[in-house]
């Protein structure tokens, strides 16, 4: 019996062994498939971009900067994506908790709109800017008579931003606003504390975290916005262009090397926001894992 128990126990053996090796080697496959895939479509073209600019050292870079308008173009869209983003910080937040915590009819209508411009290709949100702003429709005719002007100034500029990042904060509060226990807040206003005070005191520190990340990232996305941006803007040098667009002017000049140097400078920027905001989302993600 003995003999028999070792011979009916190696087969199995052999079978663990056999689903052991295949397993291994499927996530072995998956994960190279999938670095792999990363690989050409990020890593490899990011080098490229980095060695086409700083093949001859930091001259492309220097090049591009001492061209007329651009210190001024790389000025406006940091100084435009900050605004951008900590607007959007303030109105997406607000955005948010109306869709997670006070019901009403059409909230589905509204949560649909909040991700149109993610659908809408960026160059018909220059279009549509245009057309509600334009000089020539009766809102950019009010505005201009009042002295605010809109289209080929640094205010449309601001407006492209913000409706092009509007929904990275909107869906970055919003989940955390679901887990978020409402009895928390509910017991805080039986204490007798106001709407605001219950969500300065109560909701504020855990949303902080998602607020900050998706401002971040809403900065991160107005630093490279162009098909908006290129429509409302004018592109006026000195004025009204921004980085990206400074870029593509650059490439319509066959100064490859310098719109590869400023297009990387942009990126380490938007990297270093993107690690940034990891870091302020990777806590929660740990505390969920465990």
């Amino acid at each position: 019996m003995a003999v028999a128990a070792a011979e009916g126990s190696a087969p199995r053996r052999s079978l663990l062994t056999r689903v052991r090796t295949s397993g291994r080697l499927g996530r072995w496959s998956l994960r190279t498939t999938a670095l792999l895939y990363l690989g050409l479509m990020v890593v490899l073209p990011l080098a490229a971009i980095v060695a086409k600019g700083f093949s001859n050292g930091m001259s492309a870079l220097s090049s591009a900067l001492s061209s007329f308008g651009a210190w001024e173009a790389i000025r406006l869209t940091l100084v435009a994506s900050a605004l951008c983003a900590v607007i959007n910080g303030v109105m997406g937040t607000l955005l948010a908790y109306v869709l997670v915590r006070i019901p009403f009819r059409g909230r589905g209508a509204l949560a649909t709109l909040v991700d149109l411009p993610f659908a809408v290709p960026t160059l018909v949100a220059g279009v549509m800017l245009v057309a509600l702003y334009g000089p020539t429709t009766p809102l950019g005719r009010w505005l201009a008579d009042h002295g605010i002007h809109i289209v080929f100034a640094q205010l449309g500029v601001l407006l492209a931003l913000l409706f092009v990042t509007l929904p990275l904060v909107v869906r970055t509060v919003q989940p955390v606003l679901l887990e978020l226990d409402p009895a928390e807040e509910e017991a805080a206003r039986v204490l007798g504390a106001g709407r605001w005070t219950t969500f300065r005191r109560v909701m504020l520190p855990a949303l902080r975290p998602a607020i900050v990340a998706g401002a971040m990232l809403a900065f991160a996305r107005a630093l490279g916005e162009f098909g908006a941006v290129v429509i409302i803007s004018g592109n006026i040098p000195g004025r009204t262009l921004t980085a990206p667009v400074y870029i593509f002017s650059l490439v319509s000049q066959f100064r490859y090397p310098e719109a590869a140097a400023v297009s990387t400078l942009l990126f380490a920027m938007a990297f270093v926001l993107v690690l940034i905001t990891e870091r302020l989302v990777a806590p929660k993600k740990d505390a969920e894992l465990q």
